[in-house]
Protein backbone atom coordinates (compact mmCIF):
# COMPACT_ATOMS: atom_id res chain seq x y z
CA UNK A 1 0.00 0.00 0.00
CA UNK A 2 2.88 2.36 0.74
CA UNK A 3 4.23 1.78 -2.78
CA UNK A 4 0.86 2.79 -4.29
CA UNK A 5 0.79 5.94 -2.17
CA UNK A 6 4.33 6.84 -3.24
CA UNK A 7 3.44 6.30 -6.91
CA UNK A 8 0.36 8.48 -6.44
CA UNK A 9 2.45 11.19 -4.80
CA UNK A 10 4.94 11.07 -7.69
CA UNK A 11 2.18 11.36 -10.33
CA UNK A 12 0.59 14.20 -8.38
CA UNK A 13 3.90 16.08 -8.20
CA UNK A 14 4.46 15.63 -11.95
CA UNK A 15 1.03 17.08 -12.75
CA UNK A 16 1.54 19.88 -10.25
CA UNK A 17 4.98 20.61 -11.67
CA UNK A 18 3.73 20.89 -15.26
CA UNK A 19 0.87 23.09 -14.06
CA UNK A 20 3.35 25.37 -12.24
CA UNK A 21 5.61 25.66 -15.31
CA UNK A 22 2.85 26.55 -17.77
CA UNK A 23 2.78 30.28 -16.89
CA UNK A 24 6.45 30.58 -17.92
CA UNK A 25 6.08 28.97 -21.33
CA UNK A 26 4.26 29.66 -24.61
CA UNK A 27 4.57 31.80 -27.71
CA UNK A 28 2.49 34.92 -28.34
CA UNK A 29 2.04 36.95 -31.52
CA UNK A 30 -0.56 39.71 -31.68
CA UNK A 31 -2.05 40.42 -35.09
CA UNK A 32 -3.50 43.73 -36.22
CA UNK A 33 -6.93 42.14 -36.50
CA UNK A 34 -6.74 40.85 -32.91
CA UNK A 35 -5.72 44.31 -31.72
CA UNK A 36 -8.78 45.85 -33.37
CA UNK A 37 -11.00 43.19 -31.79
CA UNK A 38 -9.79 44.08 -28.30
CA UNK A 39 -10.06 47.81 -28.95
CA UNK A 40 -13.68 47.38 -29.98
CA UNK A 41 -14.59 45.09 -27.06
CA UNK A 42 -12.90 47.38 -24.52
CA UNK A 43 -14.17 50.55 -26.21
CA UNK A 44 -10.66 52.06 -26.17
CA UNK A 45 -10.53 55.55 -27.69
CA UNK A 46 -6.85 56.33 -27.23
CA UNK A 47 -4.92 56.81 -30.46
CA UNK A 48 -1.69 56.99 -28.46
CA UNK A 49 -2.28 53.49 -27.07
CA UNK A 50 -3.05 52.11 -30.53
CA UNK A 51 0.13 53.64 -31.92
CA UNK A 52 2.29 52.22 -29.12
CA UNK A 53 0.78 48.78 -29.52
CA UNK A 54 1.28 48.83 -33.28
CA UNK A 55 4.91 49.96 -32.93
CA UNK A 56 5.99 47.67 -30.08
CA UNK A 57 3.66 44.65 -29.99
CA UNK A 58 1.72 43.91 -33.19
CA UNK A 59 3.42 41.39 -35.46
CA UNK A 60 6.24 40.63 -33.02
CA UNK A 61 6.78 37.16 -31.55
CA UNK A 62 7.17 36.93 -27.77
CA UNK A 63 8.55 33.83 -26.07
CA UNK A 64 6.94 33.66 -22.66
CA UNK A 65 4.19 35.79 -21.20
CA UNK A 66 6.62 38.03 -19.32
CA UNK A 67 8.00 39.65 -22.48
CA UNK A 68 4.53 40.42 -23.87
CA UNK A 69 3.20 41.59 -20.51
CA UNK A 70 5.97 44.16 -20.02
CA UNK A 71 5.23 45.73 -23.43
CA UNK A 72 1.46 45.91 -22.91
CA UNK A 73 1.60 47.24 -19.35
CA UNK A 74 4.24 49.80 -20.38
CA UNK A 75 2.07 50.96 -23.29
CA UNK A 76 -0.98 51.35 -21.06
CA UNK A 77 0.83 53.18 -18.25
CA UNK A 78 2.71 55.53 -20.60
CA UNK A 79 -0.45 56.34 -22.54
CA UNK A 80 -2.50 57.04 -19.43
CA UNK A 81 0.26 59.27 -18.05
CA UNK A 82 0.27 61.29 -21.26
CA UNK A 83 -3.53 61.64 -21.26
CA UNK A 84 -3.48 62.87 -17.67
CA UNK A 85 -0.80 65.37 -18.56
CA UNK A 86 -2.92 66.61 -21.48
CA UNK A 87 -6.09 66.51 -19.29
CA UNK A 88 -7.71 64.11 -21.78
CA UNK A 89 -9.61 62.28 -19.04
CA UNK A 90 -12.12 60.71 -21.43
CA UNK A 91 -9.30 58.73 -23.06
CA UNK A 92 -7.80 57.34 -19.87
CA UNK A 93 -8.08 53.54 -19.61
CA UNK A 94 -8.98 52.46 -16.09
CA UNK A 95 -8.43 48.76 -16.75
CA UNK A 96 -5.65 47.18 -14.68
CA UNK A 97 -2.44 46.93 -16.79
CA UNK A 98 -2.15 43.25 -15.91
CA UNK A 99 -5.77 42.55 -16.84
CA UNK A 100 -5.08 44.26 -20.17
CA UNK A 101 -1.96 42.13 -20.64
CA UNK A 102 -4.03 39.00 -19.93
CA UNK A 103 -6.60 40.06 -22.54
CA UNK A 104 -3.99 40.48 -25.26
CA UNK A 105 -2.15 37.30 -24.24
CA UNK A 106 -5.36 35.28 -24.45
CA UNK A 107 -6.09 36.39 -28.02
CA UNK A 108 -2.49 36.08 -29.28
CA UNK A 109 -1.39 32.69 -27.91
CA UNK A 110 -0.11 30.07 -30.34
CA UNK A 111 1.92 26.87 -30.39
CA UNK A 112 1.70 23.47 -28.69
CA UNK A 113 -0.40 24.45 -25.65
CA UNK A 114 -3.06 26.24 -27.70
CA UNK A 115 -3.20 23.41 -30.25
CA UNK A 116 -3.40 20.57 -27.66
CA UNK A 117 -5.75 21.88 -24.99
CA UNK A 118 -7.24 18.53 -23.94
CA UNK A 119 -3.81 16.86 -23.75
CA UNK A 120 -2.49 19.72 -21.62
CA UNK A 121 -5.53 19.39 -19.35
CA UNK A 122 -4.66 15.74 -18.81
CA UNK A 123 -0.98 16.49 -18.15
CA UNK A 124 -1.89 19.05 -15.49
CA UNK A 125 -5.30 18.66 -13.87
CA UNK A 126 -5.66 15.04 -14.98
CA UNK A 127 -2.37 13.78 -13.55
CA UNK A 128 -2.86 15.77 -10.35
CA UNK A 129 -6.33 14.24 -9.82
CA UNK A 130 -5.12 10.67 -10.54
CA UNK A 131 -2.10 11.08 -8.29
CA UNK A 132 -4.11 12.52 -5.42
CA UNK A 133 -6.66 9.70 -5.60
CA UNK A 134 -3.91 7.06 -5.65
CA UNK A 135 -2.42 8.70 -2.58
CA UNK A 136 -5.79 8.72 -0.79
CA UNK A 137 -7.53 5.49 -1.86
CA UNK A 138 -5.13 2.93 -0.29
CA UNK A 139 -6.66 4.02 3.02
CA UNK A 140 -9.81 2.17 1.92
CA UNK A 141 -7.98 -1.14 2.25
CA UNK A 142 -6.46 -0.11 5.57
CA UNK A 143 -9.69 1.10 7.11
CA UNK A 144 -9.69 -1.18 10.12
CA UNK A 145 -12.23 -0.47 12.82
CA UNK A 146 -14.59 2.45 12.66
CA UNK A 147 -13.75 5.61 14.55
CA UNK A 148 -11.11 8.33 14.55
CA UNK A 149 -7.76 7.52 16.11
CA UNK A 150 -5.54 10.45 17.03
CA UNK A 151 -2.51 8.37 16.01
CA UNK A 152 0.32 9.77 13.93
CA UNK A 153 -1.33 13.09 13.15
CA UNK A 154 1.92 14.88 13.98
CA UNK A 155 4.13 12.17 12.49
CA UNK A 156 3.34 12.58 8.78
CA UNK A 157 4.75 15.21 6.42
CA UNK A 158 1.29 16.05 5.10
CA UNK A 159 -0.10 16.93 8.53
CA UNK A 160 2.80 18.06 10.74
CA UNK A 161 4.08 21.05 8.77
CA UNK A 162 6.53 18.76 6.95
CA UNK A 163 7.76 19.14 3.37
CA UNK A 164 4.43 18.15 1.82
CA UNK A 165 2.62 20.78 3.87
CA UNK A 166 5.16 23.44 2.91
CA UNK A 167 4.86 22.46 -0.74
CA UNK A 168 1.07 22.92 -0.53
CA UNK A 169 1.63 26.26 1.21
CA UNK A 170 3.97 27.54 -1.53
CA UNK A 171 1.64 26.35 -4.30
CA UNK A 172 -1.51 27.87 -2.79
CA UNK A 173 0.11 31.23 -2.03
CA UNK A 174 1.66 31.41 -5.52
CA UNK A 175 -1.64 30.45 -7.17
CA UNK A 176 -3.56 33.19 -5.36
CA UNK A 177 -0.88 35.79 -6.08
CA UNK A 178 -1.14 34.99 -9.80
CA UNK A 179 -4.93 34.93 -9.66
CA UNK A 180 -5.32 38.34 -8.03
CA UNK A 181 -2.28 40.30 -9.17
CA UNK A 182 -0.79 38.73 -12.32
CA UNK A 183 -3.71 37.22 -14.29
CA UNK A 184 -1.67 37.25 -17.52
CA UNK A 185 0.40 34.39 -16.11
CA UNK A 186 -2.78 32.30 -15.84
CA UNK A 187 -3.48 32.48 -19.59
CA UNK A 188 -1.89 29.11 -20.39
CA UNK A 189 -4.03 27.57 -17.66
CA UNK A 190 -7.14 29.03 -19.28
CA UNK A 191 -6.33 27.32 -22.60
CA UNK A 192 -6.61 23.89 -20.94
CA UNK A 193 -10.15 24.73 -19.79
CA UNK A 194 -11.42 26.47 -22.93
CA UNK A 195 -13.40 23.41 -24.13
CA UNK A 196 -15.30 23.13 -20.84
CA UNK A 197 -15.91 26.88 -20.60
CA UNK A 198 -17.16 27.03 -24.19
CA UNK A 199 -19.56 24.18 -23.45
CA UNK A 200 -20.94 25.80 -20.28
CA UNK A 201 -21.08 29.53 -21.01
CA UNK A 202 -20.20 29.78 -24.69
CA UNK A 203 -17.10 31.85 -23.86
CA UNK A 204 -13.37 31.07 -23.65
CA UNK A 205 -12.08 30.42 -20.14
CA UNK A 206 -10.73 33.30 -18.08
CA UNK A 207 -8.58 33.15 -14.96
CA UNK A 208 -11.66 33.24 -12.71
CA UNK A 209 -13.04 30.21 -14.55
CA UNK A 210 -9.76 28.45 -13.76
CA UNK A 211 -10.29 29.40 -10.12
CA UNK A 212 -13.84 28.05 -10.05
CA UNK A 213 -12.84 24.79 -11.71
CA UNK A 214 -9.79 24.37 -9.49
CA UNK A 215 -11.89 25.09 -6.40
CA UNK A 216 -14.53 22.52 -7.34
CA UNK A 217 -11.99 19.89 -8.37
CA UNK A 218 -9.90 20.18 -5.21
CA UNK A 219 -13.01 19.99 -3.04
CA UNK A 220 -14.24 16.90 -4.92
CA UNK A 221 -10.93 15.03 -4.62
CA UNK A 222 -10.45 15.90 -0.97
CA UNK A 223 -14.08 14.98 -0.27
CA UNK A 224 -13.09 11.40 -1.08
CA UNK A 225 -10.67 11.60 1.83
CA UNK A 226 -13.44 12.99 4.06
CA UNK A 227 -15.78 10.13 3.13
CA UNK A 228 -13.10 7.61 4.08
CA UNK A 229 -11.97 9.29 7.29
CA UNK A 230 -15.45 10.03 8.64
CA UNK A 231 -17.27 7.01 7.20
CA UNK A 232 -18.62 6.10 10.65
CA UNK A 233 -20.35 9.47 11.08
CA UNK A 234 -23.52 10.17 9.08
CA UNK A 235 -23.46 13.86 9.97
CA UNK A 236 -20.00 14.32 8.41
CA UNK A 237 -20.92 12.33 5.30
CA UNK A 238 -24.06 14.39 4.64
CA UNK A 239 -22.34 17.65 5.49
CA UNK A 240 -19.50 16.96 3.06
CA UNK A 241 -22.00 16.11 0.34
CA UNK A 242 -23.85 19.35 1.04
CA UNK A 243 -20.85 21.68 0.66
CA UNK A 244 -19.84 19.81 -2.51
CA UNK A 245 -23.30 20.27 -3.99
CA UNK A 246 -23.48 23.98 -3.23
CA UNK A 247 -19.98 24.62 -4.57
CA UNK A 248 -20.28 22.65 -7.81
CA UNK A 249 -23.90 23.48 -8.64
CA UNK A 250 -24.50 26.94 -7.16
CA UNK A 251 -21.04 28.51 -7.24
CA UNK A 252 -19.66 26.96 -10.44
CA UNK A 253 -22.29 25.60 -12.85
CA UNK A 254 -25.32 27.87 -12.40
CA UNK A 255 -23.43 31.18 -12.81
CA UNK A 256 -21.78 29.92 -16.02
CA UNK A 257 -25.11 28.74 -17.43
CA UNK A 258 -26.68 32.10 -16.52
CA UNK A 259 -24.06 33.84 -18.66
CA UNK A 260 -24.95 31.56 -21.57
CA UNK A 261 -28.59 32.62 -21.12
CA UNK A 262 -27.60 36.31 -21.22
CA UNK A 263 -28.14 36.78 -17.49
CA UNK A 264 -25.85 38.36 -14.87
CA UNK A 265 -23.15 36.08 -13.45
CA UNK A 266 -24.29 35.42 -9.88
CA UNK A 267 -23.74 32.91 -7.08
CA UNK A 268 -27.10 32.62 -5.28
CA UNK A 269 -25.54 31.26 -2.09
CA UNK A 270 -23.22 34.24 -1.61
CA UNK A 271 -24.33 36.51 1.21
CA UNK A 272 -23.38 40.08 2.09
CA UNK A 273 -21.05 41.02 3.78
CA UNK A 274 -18.97 38.06 2.55
CA UNK A 275 -20.09 39.18 -0.91
CA UNK A 276 -18.66 42.59 -0.09
CA UNK A 277 -19.09 44.16 -3.54
CA UNK A 278 -22.81 43.35 -3.78
CA UNK A 279 -23.71 47.01 -3.12
CA UNK A 280 -20.90 48.52 -5.18
CA UNK A 281 -22.15 51.03 -7.76
CA UNK A 282 -21.12 48.93 -10.76
CA UNK A 283 -22.98 45.89 -9.44
CA UNK A 284 -26.14 47.81 -8.53
CA UNK A 285 -26.25 49.45 -11.97
CA UNK A 286 -25.62 46.11 -13.66
CA UNK A 287 -28.47 44.45 -11.76
CA UNK A 288 -30.88 47.33 -12.29
CA UNK A 289 -30.12 47.30 -16.02
CA UNK A 290 -30.65 43.52 -16.31
CA UNK A 291 -34.43 43.61 -16.10
CA UNK A 292 -36.48 41.21 -13.98
CA UNK A 293 -33.67 38.77 -13.18
CA UNK A 294 -31.44 41.61 -12.00
CA UNK A 295 -34.17 42.97 -9.71
CA UNK A 296 -34.80 39.46 -8.36
CA UNK A 297 -31.10 39.02 -7.56
CA UNK A 298 -31.04 42.39 -5.79
CA UNK A 299 -34.10 41.56 -3.66
CA UNK A 300 -32.81 38.02 -3.04
CA UNK A 301 -29.47 39.35 -1.77
CA UNK A 302 -31.13 41.79 0.62
CA UNK A 303 -33.66 39.26 1.97
CA UNK A 304 -30.93 36.65 2.37
CA UNK A 305 -28.88 39.01 4.53
CA UNK A 306 -31.62 40.62 6.63
CA UNK A 307 -34.20 37.82 6.98
CA UNK A 308 -32.88 34.37 6.08
CA UNK A 309 -29.61 34.67 8.03
CA UNK A 310 -31.06 35.56 11.47
CA UNK A 311 -33.95 33.09 11.12
CA UNK A 312 -31.71 30.19 10.09
CA UNK A 313 -29.09 31.00 12.72
CA UNK A 314 -31.78 31.09 15.40
CA UNK A 315 -32.91 27.57 14.58
CA UNK A 316 -29.66 25.91 13.43
CA UNK A 317 -26.75 28.15 14.44
CA UNK A 318 -24.16 29.48 12.02
CA UNK A 319 -23.37 25.90 11.00
CA UNK A 320 -26.26 25.96 8.47
CA UNK A 321 -24.11 28.24 6.32
CA UNK A 322 -20.48 27.98 7.47
CA UNK A 323 -20.38 24.18 7.46
CA UNK A 324 -23.12 23.21 5.01
CA UNK A 325 -23.30 25.88 2.28
CA UNK A 326 -20.35 28.27 2.19
CA UNK A 327 -17.66 27.70 -0.44
CA UNK A 328 -14.93 29.04 1.86
CA UNK A 329 -16.07 26.65 4.56
CA UNK A 330 -16.34 23.83 2.03
CA UNK A 331 -12.73 24.27 0.95
CA UNK A 332 -11.65 24.50 4.59
CA UNK A 333 -13.48 21.27 5.43
CA UNK A 334 -12.02 19.29 2.51
CA UNK A 335 -8.64 20.63 1.42
CA UNK A 336 -8.04 22.06 4.88
CA UNK A 337 -9.07 19.06 6.98
CA UNK A 338 -5.52 17.59 7.19
CA UNK A 339 -4.39 20.84 8.85
CA UNK A 340 -7.21 21.53 11.29
CA UNK A 341 -5.01 20.56 14.27
CA UNK A 342 -2.77 23.59 13.61
CA UNK A 343 -5.45 26.08 14.71
CA UNK A 344 -4.05 27.91 17.73
CA UNK A 345 -5.92 27.38 21.00
CA UNK A 346 -4.08 30.15 22.90
CA UNK A 347 -5.79 33.00 24.73
CA UNK A 348 -3.78 35.48 22.65
CA UNK A 349 -5.17 34.02 19.40
CA UNK A 350 -8.69 34.28 20.78
CA UNK A 351 -8.19 37.97 21.63
CA UNK A 352 -6.75 38.69 18.17
CA UNK A 353 -9.63 36.78 16.60
CA UNK A 354 -12.30 38.83 18.37
CA UNK A 355 -10.80 42.19 17.49
CA UNK A 356 -9.83 41.30 13.94
CA UNK A 357 -13.00 39.57 12.71
CA UNK A 358 -15.29 42.22 14.20
CA UNK A 359 -13.00 44.95 12.90
CA UNK A 360 -13.41 43.61 9.36
CA UNK A 361 -17.19 43.55 9.87
CA UNK A 362 -17.19 47.21 10.95
CA UNK A 363 -14.97 48.05 7.96
CA UNK A 364 -17.26 46.42 5.40
CA UNK A 365 -20.44 47.89 6.91
CA UNK A 366 -18.92 51.38 6.95
CA UNK A 367 -17.72 50.97 3.36
CA UNK A 368 -21.18 49.82 2.27
CA UNK A 369 -22.89 52.79 3.91
CA UNK A 370 -20.48 55.09 2.09
CA UNK A 371 -21.18 53.24 -1.17
CA UNK A 372 -24.95 53.53 -0.85
CA UNK A 373 -24.70 57.19 0.08
CA UNK A 374 -22.54 57.84 -2.99
CA UNK A 375 -24.90 55.84 -5.19
CA UNK A 376 -28.07 57.71 -4.20
CA UNK A 377 -26.49 61.17 -4.00
CA UNK A 378 -24.27 60.73 -7.07
CA UNK A 379 -21.34 61.91 -4.95
CA UNK A 380 -17.90 60.31 -5.06
CA UNK A 381 -16.92 61.36 -1.53
CA UNK A 382 -18.28 61.09 2.00
CA UNK A 383 -16.98 63.63 4.55
CA UNK A 384 -14.06 64.24 2.25
CA UNK A 385 -13.13 60.57 1.82
CA UNK A 386 -13.27 59.04 -1.66
CA UNK A 387 -15.63 56.07 -1.72
CA UNK A 388 -13.64 54.45 -4.51
CA UNK A 389 -10.45 54.62 -2.42
CA UNK A 390 -12.13 52.82 0.49
CA UNK A 391 -13.53 50.16 -1.85
CA UNK A 392 -10.12 49.62 -3.45
CA UNK A 393 -8.45 49.35 -0.03
CA UNK A 394 -10.95 46.75 1.14
CA UNK A 395 -10.77 44.77 -2.12
CA UNK A 396 -6.98 44.65 -1.92
CA UNK A 397 -6.37 44.17 1.81
CA UNK A 398 -9.36 42.00 2.74
CA UNK A 399 -10.76 40.57 -0.49
CA UNK A 400 -7.42 39.56 -2.02
CA UNK A 401 -4.65 39.43 0.60
CA UNK A 402 -6.61 38.28 3.67
CA UNK A 403 -9.37 36.10 2.16
CA UNK A 404 -7.25 34.67 -0.66
CA UNK A 405 -3.51 34.63 -0.11
CA UNK A 406 -3.55 34.29 3.69
CA UNK A 407 -7.00 32.83 4.25
CA UNK A 408 -6.39 29.80 2.02
CA UNK A 409 -2.65 29.75 1.39
CA UNK A 410 -1.84 29.50 5.08
CA UNK A 411 -3.96 26.38 5.72
CA UNK A 412 -0.92 24.10 6.21
CA UNK A 413 0.65 26.53 8.71
CA UNK A 414 -2.13 28.11 10.77
CA UNK A 415 -4.99 25.65 10.31
CA UNK A 416 -7.88 25.43 7.90
CA UNK A 417 -10.15 28.21 9.12
CA UNK A 418 -7.76 31.17 9.06
CA UNK A 419 -10.15 33.35 7.04
CA UNK A 420 -13.35 32.08 8.68
CA UNK A 421 -11.94 32.59 12.15
CA UNK A 422 -10.02 35.86 11.85
CA UNK A 423 -11.40 37.72 8.84
CA UNK A 424 -14.80 36.70 7.48
CA UNK A 425 -17.33 39.50 8.17
CA UNK A 426 -20.25 37.16 7.50
CA UNK A 427 -18.90 34.73 10.11
CA UNK A 428 -18.78 37.63 12.57
CA UNK A 429 -22.39 38.55 11.76
CA UNK A 430 -23.58 34.94 12.02
CA UNK A 431 -21.60 34.45 15.24
CA UNK A 432 -23.11 37.54 16.83
CA UNK A 433 -26.62 36.18 16.25
CA UNK A 434 -25.59 32.67 17.35
CA UNK A 435 -24.04 33.87 20.61
CA UNK A 436 -27.05 35.85 21.78
CA UNK A 437 -30.11 34.43 20.00
CA UNK A 438 -29.82 30.84 18.82
CA UNK A 439 -31.06 27.42 19.87
CA UNK A 440 -27.82 25.80 18.70
CA UNK A 441 -25.19 24.59 21.15
CA UNK A 442 -22.91 21.63 21.78
CA UNK A 443 -23.93 19.83 24.94
CA UNK A 444 -21.43 17.86 27.00
CA UNK A 445 -21.35 15.18 29.66
CA UNK A 446 -18.34 15.73 31.85
CA UNK A 447 -18.83 12.49 33.74
CA UNK A 448 -17.73 10.45 30.74
CA UNK A 449 -14.87 12.70 29.53
CA UNK A 450 -11.50 10.92 29.72
CA UNK A 451 -9.51 14.05 28.79
CA UNK A 452 -7.99 12.46 25.69
CA UNK A 453 -7.89 15.87 24.01
CA UNK A 454 -9.11 14.71 20.59
CA UNK A 455 -11.87 17.33 20.56
CA UNK A 456 -9.53 20.27 21.22
CA UNK A 457 -6.88 18.92 18.85
CA UNK A 458 -9.30 18.75 15.94
CA UNK A 459 -11.22 21.98 16.64
CA UNK A 460 -10.54 24.17 13.62
CA UNK A 461 -11.81 27.29 15.38
CA UNK A 462 -9.26 27.10 18.18
CA UNK A 463 -11.80 26.34 20.91
CA UNK A 464 -10.49 24.37 23.87
CA UNK A 465 -13.41 21.95 23.75
CA UNK A 466 -11.90 19.64 26.35
CA UNK A 467 -12.11 22.38 28.99
CA UNK A 468 -15.87 22.55 28.47
CA UNK A 469 -16.25 18.76 28.32
CA UNK A 470 -14.38 18.24 31.58
CA UNK A 471 -16.85 20.53 33.35
CA UNK A 472 -19.90 19.17 31.52
CA UNK A 473 -20.59 22.72 30.35
CA UNK A 474 -22.52 23.47 27.17
CA UNK A 475 -20.49 25.14 24.41
CA UNK A 476 -22.12 28.33 23.18
CA UNK A 477 -19.43 30.25 21.28
CA UNK A 478 -19.86 32.77 18.49
CA UNK A 479 -16.84 31.31 16.68
CA UNK A 480 -18.14 27.71 16.62
CA UNK A 481 -19.15 26.73 13.07
CA UNK A 482 -20.85 23.51 14.14
CA UNK A 483 -18.65 21.29 11.98
CA UNK A 484 -19.25 18.49 14.50
CA UNK A 485 -15.77 17.02 14.19
CA UNK A 486 -15.20 17.35 17.95
CA UNK A 487 -18.19 15.04 18.41
CA UNK A 488 -17.01 12.71 15.63
CA UNK A 489 -13.56 12.18 17.16
CA UNK A 490 -14.76 11.75 20.75
CA UNK A 491 -14.30 8.10 21.77
CA UNK A 492 -16.89 8.34 24.57
CA UNK A 493 -19.80 10.19 22.96
CA UNK A 494 -19.42 13.10 25.35
CA UNK A 495 -20.30 15.83 22.83
CA UNK A 496 -23.62 16.29 21.07
CA UNK A 497 -24.82 18.97 18.62
CA UNK A 498 -28.29 20.15 19.56
CA UNK A 499 -30.80 22.75 18.35
CA UNK A 500 -33.83 22.29 20.62
CA UNK A 501 -34.51 23.14 24.27
CA UNK A 502 -32.08 21.69 26.83
CA UNK A 503 -33.02 18.13 27.73
CA UNK A 504 -31.36 15.55 29.88
CA UNK A 505 -28.03 17.31 30.50
CA UNK A 506 -27.32 19.70 33.37
CA UNK A 507 -25.59 22.95 32.57
CA UNK A 508 -23.18 23.69 35.47
CA UNK A 509 -23.43 27.41 34.78
CA UNK A 510 -27.15 27.31 35.60
CA UNK A 511 -26.50 25.27 38.76
CA UNK A 512 -23.74 27.51 40.09
CA UNK A 513 -25.67 30.71 39.45
CA UNK A 514 -28.99 29.49 40.85
CA UNK A 515 -30.16 29.75 44.48
CA UNK A 516 -31.05 26.73 46.61
CA UNK A 517 -34.69 26.71 45.48
CA UNK A 518 -33.70 26.92 41.84
CA UNK A 519 -31.15 24.16 42.39
CA UNK A 520 -33.71 21.79 43.95
CA UNK A 521 -36.22 22.52 41.19
CA UNK A 522 -33.57 21.86 38.54
CA UNK A 523 -32.44 18.59 40.14
CA UNK A 524 -36.03 17.39 40.53
CA UNK A 525 -36.77 18.35 36.94
CA UNK A 526 -33.76 16.43 35.64
CA UNK A 527 -34.51 13.41 37.74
Amino acid sequence: MKAIKNIGLLIFLVGLGIFALLPLTGTFTLSGESLQTVLKEQNIQSELFVTEMENNVVGKEFNGIGALSSKVTSALENTNAQHRKNKEYNKIMYTSPHDMAATFAKISGEGFIVSNKILMWFLTFGLAIIGALLFILPNVILLGKKGIKNDGIYHENATNKGWIAWLVFIFLVSFYLVLYFRPEYAVNWTYTLDPLSQWLSGNPAGHWFVYGFMYSTVMSVMAVRMYIKYRHNTYQMVRTTSVLFFQIVFAFLIPEIMVRLQMPYYDFKNIFPLDFDFFFQWNLRSLLNSGGIGLFILVWGIVLTLVVVPVMVYFFGKRWYCSWVCGCGGLAETLGDPYRQHSSKSLFSWKVERWLVHGVLVFVVGMTLMTLYSFFTQSGTVIGIKTQSVQSAYSFLIGAIFAGVIGTGFYPIFGNRVWCRFGCPLAAYLGFVQRFKSRFRITTNGGQCISCGNCSTYCEQGIDVRAYAQKGENIVRSSCVGCGVCSAVCPRGVLNLENGPLKGRINPTEVLLGNDVDLMELVNKKS
